[in-house]
């Protein structure tokens, strides 16, 4: 079987030249000159690109499909030299290493400790992920195309399993999306709410955006009755189950409850959530509105509203996005509380590479805390899933412009001025909403989740990077609008 010529076998040297060889690089195998090391160096990434180039094209030098054993040569420097010769010359000015050889980043320096051994793929991965982000946003897709096709022989080195090679698949798919002008896939409304529910049984994330959603209702309705929830996004409807079951312990009886789902959902939501209600003596009522219809919702005299956004302002903040007006909608409404629940995560910047860069370490926590927290807890299937329902988030931050593009995540931070410049004031989560998202916690057995209290808004992290951020917010008191002012059709 044949050797790998990067990994030649040591021989005896002469002894003449033993004080010049570089005794580190002797320790592991190979002989070569301390005055050389720079030069090698040099070689050796040359050889790596060309070789890489050549492979891609389907062209291969003759040593790759040779059987034969290389020994190392006592002049490393012209033994790659003499393998390079062996690689076809290139067909035109732009192929191979005109278009994949890169000047190595300022922060890659040649250690001698390590000259000979294989480069660390993962790293280079990354680098190699944002070079091409850059090239896509200087308009060089001549480049970007070489290094997506560089990066897919680089993936089975390091393995699609498990941290960055698994995330990498679902970059790289959407940087040659980009590149190659095709749409993101479509699924229907059925799919999208079976990712979902598939990704809120395989980890936190959602459940603690609903668990703490839900505390701050249930105390803001504390002692009214009638009360009306309108859900932004109803879905399955997974949140209520439990307000429901809270509502029905309240102190003095349970109140009078309307729900409100607007957007697709399940036809079955309401039939099911009803059947529950009554089980547990709590009276109900539930009425859907089509997507995009908040102008159409009504309240009662006497009724305590509360409105419930999980994950779904962040669609509204494109360039023409109705963000203000659905904000002014929902203040002419006068909740009592409105909660907000959004990724903390900043994917709605102008520059594609600043876009790319903070997209491609937030997911990779993402999955990292994925994998960790549905070990033993979830299927196959469902961590799978969970995954595709991230992907989509993925392919829309990178491949999509415009009005196309709709996951523009931002941070608390800049809801906290949006909101307040639409005239909403902050309401602390108070400690049982604390205490809520921290025994949900011990249902995961991962150790690296942790709840953070940030200027009363509650955050969920992983090892320390905040991955979900909630809030409650409230109408001030000099922000009354004239009534049905604002009454138009807007997009949810």
């Amino acid at each position: 079987m044949g050797r790998n010529p990067y990994h030649p076998q040591p021989t005896d040297e002469d002894s003449s030249s033993a004080s010049e060889t570089d005794t580190l690089l002797a320790g592991v195998g190979y002989t070569v000159r301390s005055s050389d090391l720079l030069h090698v160096a040099d070689r050796l990434e040359k050889l790596d690109s060309t070789i890489i180039a050549a492979v891609a094209t389907g062209v291969l030098p003759e040593f790759l499909c040779s059987s034969a054993v290389h020994y190392n040569p006592s002049d490393l420097a012209s033994w790659i030299d003499s393998l390079l010769t062996e690689v076809p010359p290139r067909s035109s000015p732009s192929m191979w290493t005109d278009a994949i050889c890169l000047p190595p980043p300022s922060s890659f320096s040649i250690d001698a400790h390590r000259l000979g051994e294989e480069e660390d793929a993962g790293i280079h991965l990354v680098h190699l992920l944002m070079t091409c982000a850059d090239s896509i946003q200087r308009e060089d897709h001549v480049l970007a195309r070489s290094l997506i096709d560089e990066m897919r022989l680089l993936l089975p080195l390091i393995g699609v399993g498990y941290g960055i090679g698994k995330v990498s698949i679902f970059f790289l798919d959407a940087l040659d999306r980009r590149i190659s002008f095709l749409p993101q896939p479509t699924k229907s409304v059925l799919e999208d709410e079976i990712l979902y529910s598939h990704f809120y049984e395989a980890c936190p994330n959602l459940k603690f955006a609903h668990f703490t959603a839900n505390q701050a209702i249930l105390e803001a309705f504390n002692g009214c009755d009638p009360v009306h929830v309108i859900d932004l996004s109803l879905m399955h409807g997974l949140q209520w189950p439990a307000l429901i079951q809270a509502l029905a312990l309240r102190p003095g009886g349970p109140p009078a409850l309307r729900l409100t789902g607007i957007g697709p959902h399940t036809p079955k939501v309401g039939v099911r959530l009803a059947e529950l209600a009554r089980s547990v003596g709590v009276p109900f009522t539930f009425h859907a509105v089509a997507a995009g219809r908040l102008d159409s919702v009504r309240v009662k005299p006497g009724e305590a509203v509360a409105i419930n956004s999980v994950l779904q302002l962040h669609l509204l903040l494109s360039e023409t996005g109705p963000i203000d007006s659905v904000l002014t909608l929902i203040r002419e409404l006068r909740p009592k509380i409105l909660t907000v629940v959004e990724q903390e995560a900043d994917h709605n910047k102008p520059a594609f590479l600043d876009r790319f860069t903070e997209a491609l370490f937030y997911y990779s926590t993402l999955f990292d805390s994925l994998a960790a927290s549905g070990g033993g807890r979830v299927d196959g299937g469902c961590s799978a899933a969970a995954e595709v329902y991230l992907q989509q988030e993925i392919c829309n931050i990178v491949c999509c412009e415009g009005s196309e593009r709709v996951e523009r995540h931002e941070p608390m931070v800049r809801w906290r001025v949006r909101l307040g410049r639409a005239g909403f004031e902050p309401m602390r989560l108070g400690s049982n909403a604390f205490r809520q998202a921290s025994m949900l916690l011990k249902l995961f057995s991962s150790e690296g989740y942790a709840v953070e209290e940030v200027e009363g808004c509650l955050s969920l992290s992983w090892h320390g990077r905040s991955l979900i951020s909630a809030s409650a917010w409230r109408a001030r008191a000099d922000s009354a609008v004239a009534p049905h002012a604002c009454h138009r059709y807007i997009v949810l």
